[in-house]
């Protein structure tokens, strides 16, 4: 089993998909890891490391993908560099699908795999190989070291001898994975933190990270939350409102990080250019969601601008400006996704292809694209990628048999007087002629027990026991005989003396 390694070709990214570390633990799977020479130096990773580590060096693409059965990748690869793949090998990595559909049906007709890393469900069993987040947590120090270097002052409170500088005034909008990483570095270097987010959950996080939370927090802000945990995108009156609330506290700032970014759709916009201008000058935004629109109205991507002496930050690959440690963090999580596609004893791929995780990621399979988000109801019936898991009828037909059981299946037929019934008695089960027969005998029964049943303990004690004729020794009337009185005896005549 052949895993490549290419160098990227995207432009600025100093990004590499396996690190000598992940190399080792790739070869020790059973693998035989093939990288195209001076993939790692972007990233400070040294040929000579990955040929310590037991990689094989490649001159070019075309020898490190010769029969390659899985490519690991940063971005997507184009599908004219693909034709040294075997029909069906897996290119994994981050694939960048929204917007980009024409080159994802290339990929299909390219005979690849193709798995979007993007994709990967939020789930326990899953945190591990989420690039989602290990990549956003960089983003969001990153962007507050960008920040602090654009600023020109300091951060924290500083009494000194020359007089005391006041702390930086820090305010994150957005507060999931990126957000919570600036608001945590931006605490750390002194800042006075303030933060926003449309999710109700977002406001303890900030809290609990030293920051205050600033939010119009009407019904639709406490419904502002997918199941999967990302933000929802908010109606444009909501907008309107968060947007007035914002303005103000705004113009009080030095500096504006923006992180909201929804997956598969245009950035939404949190900073107009009014919000802008009334930033004191010598402040600074930096604007996260560059990539797709950016939230600033005046952000230009990949490039810094100056405003009303706003300086505007847009880099659209703020974690690729720290390539060692994204390097790092993406390469585990490509190895703990691909240990799960391996059969480590046999040292062959053996996909299982009904595994949640392998269906969230498929883009592509069989020269067809396959995920339900980027072909029709038809397309999706093409292969049993898109099927439901067999999981969830079992479940609607189980919910089905519940319904039609009691609740109580020991209620009694009849309830006491006064007391209702605890559940229909439409929703009972009708008894069977024999079950009726045995029911009628334990009835009789019961009554015949009853019937026999002496008295309370006292009464019948009383009624059992018959008068019975005085006797010497006995008191008349008594119902019961009584011990008999021993006579006196005579008392002898003292002696005279």
């Amino acid at each position: 089993m052949k895993i490549a390694v290419l160098r990227e070709r995207f432009a600025g990214e100093n990004r590499v998909a396996a690190t000598p570390e992940t190399v080792g633990k790739l070869i020790a799977l059973g693998a035989s890891l093939v990288l195209e020479a001076g993939a790692g130096l972007g990233s400070r990773f040294m040929d000579q490391d990955y040929a310590a580590a037991g990689a094989q060096l490649a001159q070019g693409p075309e020898e490190a993908l010769a029969g390659a059965q899985i490519l690991l990748t940063v971005r997507r690869p184009s599908a004219a560099l693909l034709d040294r793949l075997a029909p069906g090998a897996l290119v994994i990595g981050a694939l960048d699908p929204y917007g980009n559909e024409g080159d994802i049906a290339a990929l299909a007709r390219a005979g690849v795999t193709a798995m979007s890393m993007e994709f990967m469900p939020r789930i326990t069993r899953a945190q591990v190989m989420d690039i989602l987040s290990s990549q956003a947590n960089l983003a969001g120090y990153q962007g507050v070291i960008e920040a602090a270097a654009a600023f020109g002052r300091a951060f924290p409170m500083m009494m000194t001898a020359a007089g005391t500088v006041r702390p930086a005034k820090v305010f994150v909008m957005g507060a999931g994975v990126a957000g919570l990483q600036a608001i945590a570095t931006a605490k750390r270097l002194g800042a006075v933190v303030s933060a926003t987010d449309v999710r109700p959950a977002a406001k303890e996080q900030v809290e609990s990270l030293g920051g205050k939370f600033i939010a119009v927090e009407d019904d639709e802000f406490k419904q502002a939350e997918t199941a999967g945990g990302y933000a929802k995108q908010m109606s444009a009156e909501y907008q309107a409102k968060q947007a007035e609330l914002t303005a103000s506290h705004i113009a009080r700032q030095d500096i504006v990080i923006t992180t909201a970014l929804i997956p598969g759709r245009p950035a939404p916009r949190l900073v107009t250019a009014a919000m802008v201008q009334s930033m004191a000058p010598g402040s600074v935004i930096v604007d996260l969601a560059a990539e797709r629109g950016g939230n600033v109205e005046l952000t230009v991507p990949d490039q810094v601008i100056e405003h009303n002496n706003v300086r505007i930050v847009g880099y659209t690959n703020v974690q690729g400006r720290i390539p060692t440690t994204a390097s790092q963090l993406y390469a585990r999580n490509l190895l703990a996704f691909v240990t799960t596609l391996i059969d480590a004893k046999a040292g062959v791929l053996a996909v299982d292809w009904s595994d949640d995780l392998v269906k969230a990621v498929v883009l592509t399979r069989n020269g067809q694209v396959v995920h339900p988000n980027f072909v029709g109801a038809q397309g999706a019936e093409l292969t049993p990628l898109s099927q439901p898991a067999p999981a969830k009828p079992a479940a609607r037909k189980a919910t089905a048999r519940k319904a039609q059981v009691p609740a109580m299946a020991d209620t009694p037929k009849k309830a006491a007087p006064g007391v209702e019934q605890s559940i229909p008695a439409a929703a009972e089960p009708q008894p069977t002629p024999a079950k009726r027969a045995a029911t009628k005998k334990a009835a009789a029964l019961i009554d015949a027990v009853a019937a026999a049943k002496p008295a309370p303990s006292r009464p019948a004690a009383r009624r059992a026991v018959k008068p019975v004729a005085a006797t010497p020794g006995t008191d008349e009337g008594s119902s019961a005989p009584r011990p008999l009185k021993t006579p006196r005896r005579p008392v002898p005549p003292k002696e005279i003396e």
